[in-house]
């Protein structure tokens, strides 16, 4: 009988380490990057649209659960994270979500960036003038490429994805990626637009991009005028409405050096989110924007 208790507790440790085992292997994690498009903290879960991870999955927007609601409490659609995704047995969930940046190290925009802080210090009263998320933006009006007047106000009711460029732009990582990201997001939303979705990009170079120069630089997008309005005026009239959103441009031996900004403003003209640089993707910018049409 002795015998037979060792040989059952021999089998139950046995038994304890094999389960272990399996249980630790049954444990993955996989480091990810993405832009959150929707954070519920009621729910335990936010909604990412997360990077490739080789070996593991394609880009994607996916819903993560979370242990602790806390950490989402900070986060906001547009906003970049790094976070680990934890899959346990049939389990999956995000953890250590540390938000990051969607902004370009290179040499011009960390310039940008650094005017941008000394104007801020000898001109404190432009901080005040950038919007902050949730506010509503306030309406302005410039010149469209079919030289129509248009009033941000008009598209009340509608969602607005809005970006800054000039035609002259020698870098494509900068103005044209951006143009580009509202062209793959006016092909990929193409049955909401003009419905529920427009487009604007405004020309920062206002003394080129006039007339003929602009209609010329709509129509390298093959721009719908009643979609996808690319805006001009005056260079005091540009400066306003680009400061509204914190970006800033100076003109430099007949280029200019600029931020990057990339702007969505829901239904009600609210700025929803102010995406900042370039590293981020069309179809992450896609994600926000259709979570914005369909919003209830």
């Amino acid at each position: 009988m002795k015998r037979r208790g060792m040989e059952k507790r021999a089998a139950l440790i046995v038994l304890s380490v094999l389960l272990t085992s399996a249980q630790i292997r049954a444990v993955e994690e996989h480091p990810a990057r993405g832009i959150v498009v929707e954070a519920a903290p009621a729910h335990h879960s936010f909604v990412v649209s997360c990077d490739a991870i080789a070996g593991y999955m394609d880009a994607m927007e996916m819903s993560f659960s979370v242990r602790d609601a806390k950490v989402l409490v900070p986060l906001k659609p547009g906003m970049a994270v790094n976070f680990t995704i934890v899959t346990r047995g049939k389990v999956l969930y995000a953890e250590n979500i540390q938000p990051t940046t969607t902004s370009n190290f290179e040499s011009e925009p960390m310039e940008a960036g650094t005017l941008t802080a000394l104007n801020s210090v000898l001109d404190p009263s432009a901080n005040k003038r950038v919007v902050s998320v949730g506010e509503q933006v306030p309406d302005f009006e410039l010149t469209d490429q079919a030289r129509q007047q248009i009033r941000l106000s008009q598209f009340r009711g509608k969602v607005v994805a809005l970006t800054f460029g000039y035609s002259r732009c020698p870098n494509p990582n900068y103005c044209y990626r951006l143009s580009n990201n509202l062209a793959q997001v006016a092909r990929r939303l193409h049955d909401r637009a003009g419905r529920d979705l427009v487009l604007l990009t405004i020309a920062i170079d206002p003394e080129h991009d006039q007339g003929a120069a602009l209609t010329e630089y709509a129509n390298t997008w093959k721009a719908d005028p009643e979609i996808w309005h690319f805006l001009t005026g005056t260079v005091a009239q540009v400066k306003q409405v680009a400061g509204m959103f914190g970006m800033n441009f100076w003109s430099s031996e007949g280029l200019l050096t600029h931020t990057l900004h990339t702007i969505i403003i829901d239904r009600e003209g609210r700025l929803a989110v102010n995406l900042e640089g370039n590293q981020f993707t069309s179809r992450q910018l896609s994600d926000l924007v259709e979570a914005l049409i369909n919003r209830p």
